[in-house]
């Protein structure tokens, strides 16, 4: 079954980062989360209708000096320069040192593709770490070369001896921006002006005694949760209140150690960014009853919707570290708002 993702990003590995203008690929994301919940001999034919969306991936323009990156940071028209760039990179070197050295640069612009680009690379280090294979370390050179393209800076964070708190309650406590009629980067760019955003952004949930993993999996939880009660606000972008620091997450077994701090803080900031920019005013209460792992991946898969698979992974992924029976009706409930959206 392995073999079916290494094929899957293999016919995937031709097409852009994007389609139709910001909308992001997802194809590499959604295969490897079914081909994880053994859903592989389904990720074919899906993939026969999602790449009839796709487009090529774009021309470069000219070659990215390794000693002249920051200039095209962020920079979505050098976006085929970045891919050639990366894909370079991780030909050449060993993928967990392109890895350590490109994380505390892109992490600052952890919103880029509406984190897209560290969701996508999050995915990319899970698969590696269940095996190795040149598409597979290819794929990580495409996530990277994403985040780099859309790399986009949150408001500052607030600095301060602030407490940890439940993530929950400081998901609760996040500030709305005011204006919530346009697209991700005019919300993201209120942040700079909104009251409360940067005590918000800098009060890191959990408890400071516990490991960055333990804390990370504390926000992901709290995240997801809370589609079950939020989510209706906008059930696929609130998606990546929970796939964002999930991406994190899985990505810190491979980090040198002295990351593990800024990684938790840039994760932390990006819910607080999500749920600031679509979170509703107030909850509603969950409708749907919980189902077991398996059922929840199944509805999801049906549905073909590549946000429903992925939030129904993380759900999945949170449910195994602290059984919950809430975390798995969230997952259903997200399906249906997606699949009604």
């Amino acid at each position: 079954m392995t073999g079916i993702l290494d094929e899957a990003l293999g016919r995937l590995h031709g097409t852009g980062p994007e389609h139709d203008g910001w909308l992001s690929n997802h194809g590499p994301m959604a295969a490897e989360a079914m081909v994880r919940h053994g859903h592989a001999t389904r990720v074919h034919r899906w993939l026969d209708g999602y790449t009839r969306r796709l487009e090529q991936a774009p021309r470069g323009i000219a070659p990215i000096a390794p000693e002249e990156w920051r200039e095209p940071l962020g920079d979505p028209v050098r976006t085929g320069d970045w891919l050639a760039f990366f894909d370079r990179a991780v030909r050449t070197e060993p993928w967990p040192d392109v890895l350590a050295r490109w994380w505390p640069r892109l992490l600052p612009g952890i919103a880029a593709g509406a984190t897209h680009g560290v969701i996508r690379v999050g995915h990319a280090v899970r698969a590696l770490r269940e095996r190795e294979s040149p598409v597979r370390v290819a794929e990580l050179g495409q996530g990277l070369a994403y985040w780099a393209a859309r790399w986009q800076p949150l408001a500052p964070a607030g600095r301060g001896p602030y407490r940890g708190s439940d993530p929950r309650a400081a998901l609760d406590a996040v500030p709305r921006v005011p204006d919530q009629r346009s697209g991700i980067r005019s919300r993201l760019a209120q942040l700079a002006d909104l009251p409360g955003w940067p005590a918000a952004a800098g009060a890191v949930p959990g408890d400071p005694d516990r490991t960055v993993p333990d804390r990370l999996a504390g926000i992901v939880t709290a995240a997801v949760r809370r589609h079950a009660t939020h989510g209706y606000g906008n059930p696929v972008l609130l998606v990546h209140a929970a796939t964002a620091p999930l991406a994190v997450l899985r990505t810190l077994p491979v980090l040198p150690a002295a990351l593990h701090g800024l990684s938790l803080a840039a994760a932390w900031a990006a819910t607080a960014a999500v749920t600031a920019a679509y979170a509703p005013p107030a909850a509603r209460a969950c409708t749907v009853d919980a189902e077991d792992a398996a059922a929840v991946l199944q509805r999801a898969t049906d549905s073909g919707d590549a946000h429903a698979i992925k939030f129904a992974d993380a759900a999945i992924e949170m449910a195994a570290r602290h059984p919950d029976p809430r975390l798995l009706a969230a997952a259903r409930q997200a399906t249906a708002l997606i699949g009604a959206g």
